[in-house]
């Protein structure tokens, strides 16, 4: 997997592309741990990303209690149909906020 972040101020923008498993999801949790601090809008841009595990979903969850509990928002973005319908049918389409 291939993690790109881009900060502007506040706003942290991640973009991935590959799969988001077991293998590759502690590399992005490393990436987000330093990442986070002073962020008020957290935004995953998923074009790239063609699978998503439970260990995907574990961090997405887990940055979206950060990103509550500074105040802040999360948003992702570029969602293909089959990442989509993981978060549906998981239940995370409620919990996150996915255009």
């Amino acid at each position: 997997m291939d993690i790109k972040q881009t900060k502007d101020g506040n706003k942290l923008t991640v973009a991935l592309s590959g799969r988001l498993d077991t293998t590759t999801a502690p590399q992005l949790e490393d990436a987000l741990s330093s990442a986070l601090e002073g962020v008020k809008e957290l935004l995953f841009d998923f074009n790239n990303i063609e699978y998503i595990s439970s260990a995907g979903l574990r961090i997405m969850l887990n940055s979206q209690k950060k990103m509550n509990a500074a105040g802040g928002s999360m948003k992702l973005v570029g969602v293909n149909d089959v990442v989509r319908e993981v978060f549906e049918v998981t239940g995370f389409a409620n919990i996150l906020s996915i255009e």
